[in-house]
């Protein structure tokens, strides 16, 4: 077996099947990002999705696919971009408690960003960060990219999302809002990010492609799997969480999520509908 996409389905473990879902999506999504980085070079495409849509799968398919086509992509998530556990705690101590766990607009190393895109448009020499998240932190790990890059896959739960009107954070959405947040001095400051550091970084985005689930309830779900794999790997992982724990870490991302999945859609450049069996649904 030397074809590529087959050697990636079976690293991934993915069922032979999976073949289809690139044939039928991946294929057709690496042609138009091909096209447009024939005018605009290099390409910052940015990759939306609520945990467990399968953005990294999809990443990892799209550089192999581009390089088919003669592009060199790489791969950037916004989750390596999460700030140090050390500085989450101080984060956490001088501005608000919920700030400690990893995730909202506020909890990310935004200048990193800023800096590795700019290093891609400029074609210099740039480093990937890793973040470990068995462990809760940043890894000491990097990745080195020299030369040019051709797209930058930019892939994160809440990439390319817009600030809510400050009128509906009044109202708590759940029960961590409603006891951790009364003055909700918290999602105020979570709104008030994306609308300034997180708008900038995201107004580099030349294609934005959403994988949209049907519901925040398929969220939790998904997580739960995401879990079980981290634990697989590193099953004495001191950020594991337990059901409970899970739970509560998903309830930070409820309110943006709920809202990308409202307003999102009307404005994605791609718009890719995930069903519950994590792939795209025949149509798109």
């Amino acid at each position: 077996m030397s074809d590529p996409v087959e050697l990636l389905i079976a690293a991934e473990r993915l069922p032979a099947d999976y073949a289809e879902v690139v044939e039928m999506h991946w294929k057709p999504l690496a042609t138009r990002i091909a096209r447009a980085a024939a005018n605009r070079k290099p390409l910052i495409v940015g990759i939306n999705g609520a945990q467990g849509t399968g953005k990294s799968t999809l990443c990892k398919f799209l550089e192999v696919l581009l390089k088919q086509r003669g592009l060199r992509a790489m791969t950037l998530a916004l989750d390596d971009l999460y700030l140090t556990q050390a500085e989450r705690l101080q984060l956490a101590a001088e501005v608000h408690p919920l700030f400690e766990t990893r995730g909202v607009p506020g909890t990310h190393a935004v200048a990193m960003g800023f800096s590795i895109i700019e290093a891609v448009l400029a074609g210099r020499e740039f480093e990937i960060p890793h973040f470990d998240k068995s462990c809760d932190d940043r890894s000491n790990d990097v990745t080195r990219v020299s030369g040019p890059v051709d797209v930058l896959l930019f892939e994160g739960w809440c990439i390319g999302a817009v600030p809510e009107k400050a009128s509906a954070l009044a109202r708590p959405i759940n029960l961590l809002e409603a006891e951790e947040d009364p003055e909700w001095t918290w999602r105020t400051l979570v709104n008030h990010w994306l609308g300034e550091d997180y708008k900038q970084l995201f107004g580099l985005i030349d294609l934005l492609v959403m994988l949209k689930v049907d519901s925040f309830d398929s969220v939790l779900a998904n997580r739960r799997l995401q879990e079980q794999k981290l634990a697989d790997l590193n099953p004495i992982g001191p950020g594991l969480m337990d059901e409970e724990a899970l739970v509560r870490f998903i309830s930070h991302y409820e309110r943006l999520t709920r809202h990308i999945l409202t307003e999102m859609p009307d404005r994605a450049d791609i718009l890719y509908s995930i069903g519950p069996d994590q792939r795209p649904r025949i149509g798109n």
